[in-house]
């Protein structure tokens, strides 16, 4: 009885495998790049904006007219030292309304993130230093966003911001 040979279409053939591997393992990085990295940072870039601008949208009345009370807790809740309660108000509150906008679009993220660390310690320090536990889940976030940029969903990657 004769060997009949059958052609296997499904085969891949020895030479093939290094290409298709190296094609593979170029997909498989990419995937993790996008998914992986830039869904973690659009998330962060997303909780953090949240926290911020619903807190700059307490301060305000209108688009961004700042409440009367605003100036008041500048003055004794949050009384900041080198600071006029005034300006620390406007500050505080243009602040929580700009760099969430910001890190929503993925523009300037990493700097977004950093104002808004800075933001973060001197609540921290001057304001509410036993609110500790919220403050490190607060900067768990936008360290995310500091150190791995934007991410693939973001203005900075479509302009080539770094």
């Amino acid at each position: 009885m004769e060997a009949i040979e059958v052609d296997r279409p499904h085969s891949i053939s020895s030479t093939a495998q290094p290409r298709l591997l190296q094609h593979w393992n170029r997909t498989a990085g990419w995937l993790q790049t996008v998914i992986s990295d830039s869904s973690l940072s659009l998330v962060a870039r997303l909780a953090i904006a949240a926290v911020f601008f619903y807190s700059g949208r307490t301060k305000v009345s209108g688009l961004l007219t700042i409440k009367p009370g605003t100036y008041d807790l500048f003055e004794t809740e949050y009384a900041l030292p080198l600071l006029s309660p005034h300006l620390a108000a406007h500050l505080a509150t243009y602040a929580e309304h700009l760099f969430p906008l910001l890190l929503v679009l993925g523009l300037l993220a990493r700097l977004s993130a950093l104002a808004l660390l800075g933001m973060t310690l001197v609540i921290q320090v001057f304001v509410y230093p036993d609110a500790w536990p919220t403050h490190l889940t607060w900067i768990g976030l936008m360290l995310v966003v500091i150190g791995r940029g934007a991410g693939w969903w973001s203005l900075d990657r479509l302009l080539g911001i770094r």
